[in-house]
């Protein structure tokens, strides 16, 4: 991770806003969602407004860490939608790196559109190590594998975890 470049991370740019990106576009392909969907506004759906932001910085981040040994992920992301957005809009988005730490770096965000400020907030991302992550996630995907239907949750000696190891892990990635 080249912190003296990430420090430096500032960035202004457009995005177009597609039509398959509305809230009712969203929430018809979800199970939960399509009950519901047509009764929503036709606007940018607040979770494609977060990959957006949170995907700009990661490309950001992307340009100054070793990718065969570092990935960058999502840590916290905090953003206040704050005005509707139509299919069509095209947003300004501003950011850059306020805090910067050992291995993450916290960015300050905002997107415009024509008329008004429609977001702001941060985004934190963390730069992890590749290979334990990876190893994490095949850990996860062989478990998912095996899973009969109705089991919980369990780690490799076949015990449930417990809420406190997720917090545990959540530090070693920070």
């Amino acid at each position: 991770m080249n912190h003296q470049g990430i420090s430096e991370i500032s960035f202004e740019e457009t995005y177009s806003v597609p039509p398959e990106q509305t809230a009712r576009a969203l929430f018809s392909r979800l199970p939960h969602g399509s009950d519901y969907a047509q009764r929503l506004i036709e606007c940018l759906a607040t979770g494609y407004l977060v990959a957006v932001v949170e995907s700009i910085c990661i490309r950001e981040m992307q340009r100054h860490v070793d990718a065969t040994s570092e990935v960058v992920v999502g840590r916290t992301i905090e953003l206040e939608h704050k005005g509707p957005i139509p299919p069509g809009s095209t947003l300004k988005l501003r950011g850059w790196v306020e805090r910067l730490g050992q291995r993450s770096a916290k960015f300050r965000v905002q997107a415009s559109d024509d008329h008004e400020v429609v977001c702001e907030g941060c985004v934190i991302l963390v730069v992890a190590p590749r290979a334990p992550m990876e190893s994490r996630i095949a850990v996860k995907v062989e478990a998912l594998t095996t899973k009969s239907d109705g089991d919980m949750a369990e780690d490799a000696l076949g015990r449930c975890a417990p809420p406190e190891s997720f917090r545990r892990q959540e530090s070693q990635i920070s």
